[in-house]
């Protein structure tokens, strides 16, 4: 059992104790505070086949809430579109938004155990900022998570992983998730 009061997670030791100084040098900053930092992390899973099967969408909700540690949200239906035989409020997806030590910590899996799982895994794409420091990338499986047990899962599911900064450049975001070794291709 972790003592809650103590621990920190490695990744924000790691950006306490060398990335902070390393982002100050590399980028001239005057202020700490223009120091960029991870600000969350947003999970989302768009589950198209709950349209058919209700059951589905408890499925993806458990299986997110146990990659995340925090329970997951249903997201549902806006408008109805009748080709797609989606009503409003309909649940079709499920999502997460992590903050502070949960962040650090699901940043920590995903770099060092997750995606090294992905299968023919060459890197992440450099291009997937926003304009305004943001990171989005797509995972195909999600059982790559050592959450999953994968002799449990009934269908396997795609994610969306939005990680969202502080940084007012893409440059300064990139700069800031190298210094966390993302593994960026090229």
């Amino acid at each position: 059992m972790l003592d809650t009061a103590t621990y920190t997670p490695r990744l924000r030791g790691l950006y306490r104790d060398s990335i902070r100084a390393a982002m100050k040098e590399e980028f001239g900053y005057s202020n700490d505070m223009m120091i960029p930092k991870l600000d969350k992390i947003v999970l989302n899973m768009g589950i198209g086949e709950a349209v058919k099967d209700s059951k589905k969408i408890k499925s993806a909700q458990a299986d997110m809430t146990a990659i995340a540690g925090q329970k997951a949200v249903i997201t549902k239906a806006k408008n109805s579109i009748a080709g797609f035989r989606v009503r409003e409020e309909m649940p079709l997806g499920v999502k997460v938004t992590l903050r502070g030590d949960r962040m650090y910590d699901f940043l920590d899996r995903l770099i060092t155990i997750a995606l090294p799982r992905v299968r023919d895994f060459r890197g992440v794409k450099p291009t997937s900022f926003d304009g305004r420091g943001n990171y989005a990338m797509g995972i195909k499986e999600h059982i790559v998570f050592p959450e999953i047990n994968y002799d449990n899962i009934d269908e396997i599911w795609g994610m969306d992983v939005i990680i969202c900064t502080t940084a007012k450049t893409d440059a300064e975001a990139k700069a800031l998730l190298k210094h966390f070794n993302m593994p960026f291709t090229g």
